[in-house]
């Protein structure tokens, strides 16, 4: 990920393996993460059981917020698709008992398709 796309707010794809150790204690036993994005310093985490938000806060982050969504919480969600001069892709996930979304900004190298599937295919089990 780039500089830019850092400060643009956008997100790029993580390695798995990488993830799943600095994740180890906080994923239940034999839950695997599927897909992981990062966004700045933040992350976006799709395992095979939950939805993680990770939040670094602060300015050296190590102050860290840990936001476990289970699928069945999702009541609706939306993507919107980088245009010619809007660069960037937008995942929208509303959670039951909420009326404000979750808002995520990719970057137009990604493939907002891609992570509306994953999504999909926990959500609708």
């Amino acid at each position: 990920m780039g500089i830019l796309d850092g400060l643009m707010g956008n997100a790029s794809e993580m390695e798995i393996d990488q993830v799943e150790s600095e994740l180890k204690d906080l994923l239940a036993p034999a839950e695997k993460v599927e897909h992981a994005y990062k966004l700045i310093r933040d992350q976006i985490i799709f395992t095979d059981k939950r939805l993680l938000l990770i939040d670094k806060q602060g300015m050296t982050g190590k102050k860290v917020e840990y936001h476990s969504i289970p699928y069945k919480s999702v009541a609706h969600f939306s993507i919107e698709t980088a245009g010619t001069f809007d660069l960037d892709a937008e995942l929208k996930i509303w959670l039951s008992g909420s009326s404000m979304p979750i808002l995520k900004k990719f970057n137009k190298t990604l493939n907002i398709y891609k992570v509306q599937s994953v999504l999909a295919a926990y959500v609708m089990k």
